[in-house]
Formats: structure tokens, sequence, C-alpha cells
């Protein structure tokens, strides 16, 4: 299973949020390079970076950020948020972007999406499948659409896509555990009877101890992003490092 640490930004600096809220922002470090070095420094080779100023107003913002994080480290970063237009896109990857992930779009634009995985391919394009109650979250978390999360995310492995990212915001930023269920249920739903063409899911969200991370490998998940249990030291990178070398 591939630990994937996440760094989400505001006006440039990283931060956390609990359950998307953009009041409970807390700021860990006003340099998100120093952070991104300091994974890889680990052994860590992927990064899940996220523009929250992006997702609140609907187009790339901290694009800068990304450029710089890509052209100083050799993380596989993987970039979301407020990507909603063919030349969002065109930022993220030519600012260093290994994939992308949309969710408001894949609700919103769904023809605008399906063009993004036909263009770009289905290795480059993440689903983002956040849930608030099992319905689809959009636009930073703020709206809840009537998508329920399983019947959407089977919708699009129709389309092509493996890659998802699946947050349950109620669990997010909490450090009270991951939906073991609801992932479990995700895997068992999963539409492909090949092994090439698996749904590759991504935990996210409520990661709180290292010893949750075992216990997510088992379940079948690809990845697992990891936030604010880092930032709190309630994991250690020291630890990561050690799962990564040993797993």
């Amino acid at each position: 299973m591939r630990i994937i640490p996440a760094i989400d930004i505001i006006e440039g600096k990283c931060v956390r949020l609990s359950k998307g809220d953009y009041d409970t922002k807390k700021i860990y470090n006003e340099n998100p390079l120093e952070v991104a070095k300091s994974f890889e420094a680990h052994g860590i080779e992927y990064l899940h970076l996220v523009d929250l100023d992006g997702a609140k107003s609907s187009q790339i913002v901290n694009y800068k950020v990304l450029e710089q994080i890509a052209s100083k480290t050799n993380l596989k970063i993987d970039f979301g948020g407020g990507l909603k237009s063919d030349a969002d896109l065109k930022i993220a990857f030519e600012s260093g972007a290994n994939q992308i992930t949309g969710g408001s779009i894949a609700i919103k634009q769904p023809e605008v999406f399906k063009s993004w995985i036909q263009q770009y391919g289905a290795d480059k394009i993440i689903l983002g499948a956040d849930a608030m109650n099992e319905k689809v979250a959009i636009s930073g978390w703020l709206e809840e659409s009537k998508e329920e999360v399983i019947p959407f995310i089977q919708s699009y492995q129709q389309e092509g896509i493996q890659n998802v990212i699946c947050t349950d915001i109620s669990k997010d930023g909490m450090l009270e555990g991951p939906s073991f269920e609801l992932y479990q249920r995700i895997l068992d739903s999963d539409l492909s009877n090949r092994a090439e063409s698996r749904l590759k899911l991504i935990a996210s969200g409520g990661i709180s101890t290292f010893d949750e991370l075992p216990k997510l490998a088992e379940l079948g998940c690809e990845g697992t992003i990891i936030g604010k249990a880092i930032y709190e030291g309630r994991i250690t990178l020291k630890q990561l490092e050690n799962y990564i070398i040993n797993k």
C-alpha cells in the first residue's frame, strides 16, 4: 500500500482543516517545500497536494507551490482543488503534477471530466469521491450533492476510472480512525473482475495511528493519505520510512 502524505495549501501555507471547515484552519508550516522535502528525506515517494483556495474559488490558485515542490523534489504529486477547466488542467500538468484529482467537476460537468479521462488517460486522472453521509460532497466540501458515493464510483469505473480517493468528511482531521466499513463496501462493489483493471482505492480521512495502516492494506486499499496524524506527531516519519522499507 502506498503511503501518501498530504499538504493542504491556503495562501501558500501548509494547513489542515477539520471536517473540511475553513474556519478550523490551523497553519502547520509557512513553507510547504520544506515539508515536502522532509517527506522525501524519509523515503516517501508520493504527495497529495490540495489547493484549498482553488477548491473555494473554482479555479487553480496555488500552482506556484506545485511548481516549486515538483521542481525541487522527486515526489510524484497528485494535485487537486479547483480544477474546473481544460486550462486549469494544463497549468497543473505543466507545473509538475503527476496526476490530478477531480471531484466537483465529475458531478457538475461530467462531460468535461470524461473528456479528461479520454485525453490524458485513466492513469493520470483520479476520481475524488468525498462523502458526507455517503453522499458525494463538492466545492471544497461546502456542498452536498444527491449522488450516492458507491454508484458514483461505479459510474466512472464504466468510463475507465481506476484511481479513486475516498474521504469520509465526518472523519477528516478528527484523528478518530478511518472509515474501514465504507472502504470495505466500496472494494466489495468493484465492477471489475480483471486484476489489471481493479479499483485502486486510496483511503483518506481520520487516519490517527500507525496500526491503522496494515488494516487498510489488508482491506485492499492501494494507498492511504495521511495528513493531521503526521503534523500532530501521532504517526512519525520514521515509522512511515520503516513501513515503506519493510513492506
